[in-house]
């Protein structure tokens, strides 16, 4: 039993972090923002960023390329 609340607890800790990573590259992914809005809402224990679409970061500039040679 004793083993069973300590795997518990680390999974627990493993699916804080994989959240706060997966929000880090999905703030910075270069995707609209409703999209980047619907992932980062739909992962567990979401911070108050994932929440308010309004504080989500703009995405990255895509590069535009010149015809001119």
């Amino acid at each position: 039993m004793m083993l069973v609340s300590v795997v518990a607890e680390i999974l627990e800790e493993y699916t804080m972090v994989l959240t706060k990573v997966l929000e880090h590259v999905f703030n910075q992914a270069p995707l609209p923002r409703r999209i980047r809005f619907l992932i980062l809402r739909n992962l567990p224990s979401a911070s108050n960023i994932a929440l308010n679409p309004s504080l989500l970061s703009p995405p990255p500039p895509v590069p535009v390329r010149s015809t001119h040679y």
